[in-house]
């Protein structure tokens, strides 16, 4: 039996589902694939993101996402969170390479003020939240969040605490909390507004560094990790969401794309286990083809140890090799191409010179190959950037990096775009499949009692302002959301 839900225009927020239901957020980006941004501002973007990397009953929450469109700004994503009793309203950054959802509270030393991004700072109090209460040493989840180094305690006065410290001289500590996170939600088709679930999450009362800079202020950052901490689990652990989500991103100059809490469904997804017992996602690649032919590179090189390993990243602009590797894998690249085009390096990176007779095309396909047979086949695009124009000529560089004296491989967006990803924590598993993000998502959730809903997401379209302003930077899309739920018996 089939049931075709009403259609739904949103402005500003999109939906999230009920009863293990998916959930649709729009995406912009952070940096979008234009020819204005250097290579070494990226890799410097990229740096200080990497620091800050910690080493560390059936509805599914949807939030809004947003981003900066300007490159000239250490590029970011955030999403717009309501918490306490009454509920305020917090700008958190996204972020898939920690697990903690923190915000900035009353009297914090070193919080920013004002923000770049054309937001209004706002400032969490828990005694202003009759929902509120404090974490103690000895609660459960607390004493989850010290096995997985997210969280620590004092003995002096039993309150469960946190210091994140980033390689860069930037962090954040502060004390643990509980209240409730208010969400809209979809049940059965039905539209639902007063949703609420009780989560933890951290009061910053300290700030150094970077996040004390006002041009990308934001009230905080939103963990995705699939540690116990992160809101993804709590939810989950209460029969709340499921227990996977997705992203596809768009690889055109306009940027955007979805990110769902469920399940994108397409034919063809392949899929590659996680390592486990990891703070990122951490994946088993095996070996590199370019046009075909296996490099030579010894698979010790990506094996997941202490700072070793292949992580997926959608946070890190650009993806880097393994230092071992990398030279390896830009010589090939660089005997693939016909001897017309010119080999030339541009402030240390590898770029090629291309007259306008030609096009990336002729750059060979590359193969990121993973355990399980599932192989992440990469075009040219995918490997390349374009940098300027030379007369008649472009130069297009390898967007892949090296970290000096590292040996771990990130994909970042350069890899990720133009693909759905899905990350199935309940399977331990990452899949993906070539996209064009422009176009509707399907999405599922099982419930658990033998029945699966799916959601057409809907192409996405049209802006408005997130707040007024001649100067305002970031847009909010509207979805039209169209709704096909199927009840399988």
């Amino acid at each position: 039996m089939e049931v075709v839900a009403a259609v739904f225009l949103f402005a500003a927020a999109l939906l999230s589902v009920g009863e293990g239901s998916p959930v649709t957020l729009t995406l912009e980006r952070a940096f979008p694939s234009n020819h204005g941004v250097e290579l070494n501002q990226l890799r410097a973007r990229d740096s200080l993101r990497h620091r800050r990397m910690l080493q560390s009953t059936n509805y599914v929450v949807d939030f809004p996402v947003k981003g900066t469109f300007d490159p000239s700004q250490v590029g970011l994503y955030y999403t717009k969170v309501k918490m306490g009793t009454p509920p305020r309203e917090f700008y958190v950054q996204i972020d898939t390479g920690s697990d903690v959802l923190w915000v900035s509270c009353g009297s914090c030393n070193g919080c920013p003020q004002t923000s770049g991004l054309q937001i209004q700072l706002n400032y969490f109090d828990p005694r202003s939240s009759s929902t509120s209460s404090l974490i103690s040493c000895s609660d459960r989840r607390c004493k989850n969040g010290v096995q997985s180094s997210d969280a620590s305690c004092s003995g002096q006065n039993n309150q469960c605490t946190y210091t994140f410290q980033y390689g860069d001289g930037s962090g954040t500590s502060g004390y643990y909390v509980s209240d409730l996170m208010h969400f809209a939600s979809i049940f059965e088709g039905s539209l639902t507004t007063n949703s609420s679930a009780s989560v933890v999450f951290g009061c910053s009362i300290q700030q150094t560094g970077d996040l004390t800079k006002s041009d990308r202020a934001v009230d905080g950052i939103f963990g995705f990790g699939q540690q116990g901490m992160s809101v993804i689990s709590q939810l989950s652990s209460q029969g709340i969401a499921p227990r996977v989500f997705s992203h596809c991103l768009k690889g055109d100059n306009s940027g955007g794309g979805v990110l769902v809490l469920g399940e994108i469904v397409e034919p063809n997804i392949v899929y590659t286990p996680l390592v486990p017992s990891q703070p990122h996602y951490n994946l088993y690649l095996q070996s590199i083809s370019v046009n075909g032919q296996p490099l030579q590179i010894d698979p010790a090189v990506f094996a997941t140890s202490n700072n070793r390993g292949t992580i997926v990243d959608s946070g890190t602009t650009l993806s880097y090799l393994a230092e071992e590797a990398y030279t390896t894998f830009v010589n090939a690249i660089t005997a693939a191409i016909p001897q017309s085009v010119r080999s030339v390096l541009s402030r240390g990176n590898q770029c090629y010179l291309i007259t306008s007779s030609s096009n990336v095309d002729i750059f060979p396909q590359v193969s990121l190959n993973f355990a399980g047979g599932a192989s992440l086949v990469l075009r040219p695009l995918d490997y390349l950037i374009q940098q300027n124009y030379i007369g008649e000529g472009s130069v297009w560089c390898i967007g892949f990096q090296k970290i000096p004296g590292e040996s771990v491989t990130i994909l970042g967006d350069l890899v990720l775009k133009d693909k759905i990803f899905v990350y199935d924590l309940a399977g331990q598993r990452i899949g993906w499949v070539n996209y064009d993000c422009s176009l509707p998502v399907n999405v599922s959730a099982s419930t658990g009692r033998g029945r699966s809903e799916f959601v057409d997401a809907g192409e996405l379209g049209g802006s408005t302002s997130l707040c007024d302003g001649p100067h305002t930077l970031i847009r909010t899309l509207f979805l039209a959301l169209f709704m096909h739920i199927t009840l399988f018996l």
